[in-house]
């Protein structure tokens, strides 16, 4: 019997060991750490962060313009037949070969490659901005959720301590009925109310997992079963907030990057009116080449004629002195290309013209958040304020619902609607609080603060 007990001893032991190291492995996610991971792993992140690299690739391609280019040739012709020659015409049987090398540079065009290069840069950097602005979005979204997970968790808690209550009268409630102190409803209502609040228990830890699990696909986690956040410490007691909306919009102007990419737009858009008005103007450009040929007649090995003969050279020796060089400059003026060079000037300012449109928009875009932000971080410490004078008022009810039912002034029914106003108003509270911090942190975030509990 003893050897069996110890066998169990050592049993309960390892299964608990096994649940601890389980419960050691769960990790529990800061805010941090999902904003963090989700910028770095999300598929919209990665999409803007490859149009990035298209950019930058673009850029690279303009600078190679500056240099010439180099080009090298290798041709090989053999003919048969007869040619023209004088009112007649004679035999020609002939070989051909020859290697050429040249090179072009482009001299002048009133700065085309400088105005490229410069408009390709601004390009890069609205990508860049782009990839900023997708990362915000995603890390407010983040944001959103997690808070929304910590409400779910903190309702979990009223809900656990509305059940323990419940539980407390309905055991209550049990022994009276038994021993005849009570009637038999006050049983049954004891019963249903612990029997609701063990639904609404129900309803909010499911909440909690909902969330979780919304959290996951905004992380984009292949896993959500193991998934779980910190238990953040939130103040009971919140202050407004001090900062206006015009100070928290100077800082968002300067600083957020959807703003950031249109004035980039903008310095692209009329960098691309110059680009378009290089064309007015002539094109310089240089060349230099050398190369050789070598030429055998088929026929015959007499470079001569018949009266003169002449060994036909080979092919080291005529590419030798068949070596030459040549440097050209050419000029292209335009005269008439249709009218085409005006339009595109044209087309250019009106693309100038909704750049700056779309920049207004964003600041508008930026300010009416600011706005809405600020408004609702307003109303909802306001709703907060009042929320925690209803949860006084509901507490004190509550505490004088159960006095006057343990001295028998008043039903049980009445009893669980104090309850259950006072559950509502704890509840209530923590939906203002949560509402508010959220609203709280998407201004320090327009304010320049990174987000963080």
């Amino acid at each position: 019997m003893k050897k069996a007990e110890l066998i169990m001893k050592k049993v309960l032991v390892i299964i608990l060991g096994l649940s601890c190291l389980g419960l050691k492995s769960q990790k529990r996610w800061s805010l941090r750490e999902c904003v963090d991971y989700a910028v770095k792993n999300n598929l919209q992140v990665l999409q803007n962060e490859y149009s990035k690299q298209t950019q930058e690739a673009n850029l690279k391609i303009a600078k190679k313009n500056y240099l010439p280019s180099v080009s090298g040739s290798i041709g090989n012709t053999v003919s048969f037949g007869q040619t023209s020659f004088g009112t007649g015409s004679l035999r020609n049987d002939v070989f051909r070969n020859s290697a050429n090398l040249g090179a072009e540079v482009l001299v002048y065009n009133n700065g085309r490659l400088d105005k490229t290069v410069r408009k390709t840069q601004y390009d890069l950097e609205a990508s860049l901005y782009d990839v900023e602005t997708i990362k915000n979005d995603i890390s407010l979204q983040i944001a959103q959720q997690y808070l929304t997970t910590l409400l779910n968790k903190e309702i979990v808690k009223i809900s656990e301590s509305t059940v323990a209550n419940a539980k407390k009268q309905y055991d209550k409630a049990k022994i009276t009925t038994s021993v005849g102190t009570t009637a038999q409803t006050v049983l049954a209502e004891a019963e249903a109310a612990l029997a609701r609040e063990k639904q609404n228990l129900k309803t909010a830890e499911i909440n909690v997992g909902r969330s979780l699990f919304a959290l996951v696909q905004l992380l984009q986690l292949p896993d959500y079963k193991n998934f779980d956040v910190e238990d953040v410490s939130v103040p009971e007691e919140l202050t407004p907030e001090l900062k206006s909306v015009d100070e928290v919009l100077t800082t968002a102007y300067s600083s957020q990057p959807q703003i950031k990419a249109a004035e980039s737009r903008i310095r692209s858009a009329e960098v691309q009116t110059e680009v378009s008005k290089t064309a007015f103007w002539p094109t310089v450009t240089a060349n230099v080449g050398l190369g050789s040929f070598y030429t055998n007649l088929l026929t015959t090995d007499n470079e001569g004629n018949d009266l003169i003969y002449i060994k036909e050279r080979g092919i080291t020796k005529q590419y030798k002195d068949n070596f030459g060089q040549q440097a050209s400059i050419s000029v292209n003026i335009p005269i008439f290309n249709k009218g085409i060079t005006k339009l595109q000037v044209e087309q250019s300012k009106i693309n100038e013209s909704v750049a700056k449109n779309s920049f207004e928009q964003q600041k508008q875009s930026v300010r009416q958040s600011v706005q809405k932000a600020q408004f609702d971080a307003d109303a909802n410490y306001e709703t907060y304020l009042s929320a925690v004078e209803s949860e006084k008022s509901s507490k004190l009810s509550m505490d004088f619902a159960e006095k006057s039912y343990a001295a028998g002034r008043t039903t049980i029914f009445d009893l669980n609607v104090a309850r259950n106003n006072y559950a509502n108003a704890q509840g209530s509270v923590a939906q203002a609080k949560y509402n508010y911090l959220f609203s709280l942190k998407l201004l320090n975030f327009y304010a320049g603060i990174p987000l963080s509990l």
